[in-house]
């Protein structure tokens, strides 16, 4: 089969075409042909050797949506999709024409998703699920979300939404046209000079529920200072500084929460869950992908991969049988 591998890391253009074995597979596995996977930031960042846990050579790619071609017969034909913070870094990835995955990973895609649109949902409603999830999102609570023009900020405003929250968003500049945070955020904060002031301000002077801090790092301070009493402050990002401070007293006399996400750590199974849990969203059409805004063949990978790292608006998306 054709795939995308490296075998050292740097930039785009240590990305090989190549013709691989298909993998093998076991009563516990099964092959599915991939008919899209989409290129994250985080598959730019492993190729570059920002993740530790990367072992080569490697197939990157996490998210994909494809069609089962060998396993159990209930699953033959059928059109799944499917995410993993393991794949493409400690097992090969998507970014193939086939991949084998865990039988108890496997989920049936939406039949309101194409399978370019399916590639896309993967690594940013996991993200926002698993952050306003470990918040305890409620409904009638007020939610911020920095940095909400993104993909991730964009899947947390639909799944807050559906919760019954309040969506406040903050960003240093005005989102896409065709963002879905314009459409959700009854407050939209841009380039703020004073973050916590704007969101009090906004919230009769209570500060928010809960803080989505997408940013983290630069922003962390003014994410802490925007929080209401009992607030809770979720981080999946540390942009520009690594470290970090706050008032202390402060924190704690707020009785304030602080919660740290990794989708690395949810592995293709523990994913399949998550997805299973979202489901409903995309049925019901409450949730929606990301804008597609290219797609391309796997001879196209390394362009396709420094658009994403160049910060495109959009998703790109690899579609491995061209």
């Amino acid at each position: 089969m054709r795939a995308i591998r490296f075998k050292t890391f740097g930039d785009p253009s240590v990305l090989e075409l190549a013709e691989v074995a298909a993998p093998a597979v076991s009563e516990t596995t099964a092959l599915v042909r991939v008919m899209a996977a989409s290129i994250n930031p985080s598959d730019v960042k492993n190729v570059a050797g920002a993740m530790k846990q990367t072992r080569l050579p490697r197939i990157p790619g996490r998210d994909f949506a494809g069609v089962v071609e060998q396993g159990p017969a209930e699953w033959i034909g059928r059109a799944v999709w499917g995410t993993g913070g393991d794949t493409g870094f400690t097992r090969d990835g998507t970014h193939a024409e086939k991949i084998v995955v865990p039988v108890a990973s496997l989920r049936r895609k939406p039949d309101s998703l194409s399978f370019d649109q399916a590639a896309s949902v993967g690594v940013n409603y996991m993200a926002a699920w698993c952050g306003l999830e470990t918040a305890g999102l409620r409904a009638g609570e007020t939610v911020l979300l920095i940095g909400a023009g993104g993909g991730v900020g964009g899947a947390a405003a639909q799944i807050a939404r559906r919760l019954g929250a309040r969506v406040i968003a903050a960003d240093r500049r005005a989102p896409h046209p065709d963002a879905p945070i314009l459409g959700i955020a009854e407050k939209l904060i841009l380039g703020a000079k004073d973050l916590p002031a704007e969101v009090r301000a906004a919230t009769g002077g209570k500060g928010a529920d809960v803080v989505f801090d997408l940013v983290g790092g630069v922003m962390f301070r003014d994410a802490v200072n925007c929080l209401a009493l009992h607030g809770r402050l979720v981080e999946i990002a540390a942009t520009g500084q690594r470290e970090a401070s706050f008032d202390l007293p402060d924190f704690y006399h707020n009785e304030s929460r602080l919660y740290g996400v990794d989708t690395l750590k949810r592995d293709l199974v523990a994913s399949a869950e998550v997805l299973e849990v979202l489901t409903p969203g995309f049925v019901a059409g409450d949730y929606h992908a990301a804008p597609i805004m290219e797609t391309c063949g796997l001879a196209e990978a390394q362009r396709a991969y420094r658009e994403v790292a160049a910060g495109s608006k959009g998703r790109v998306v690899l579609r491995p049988q061209q």
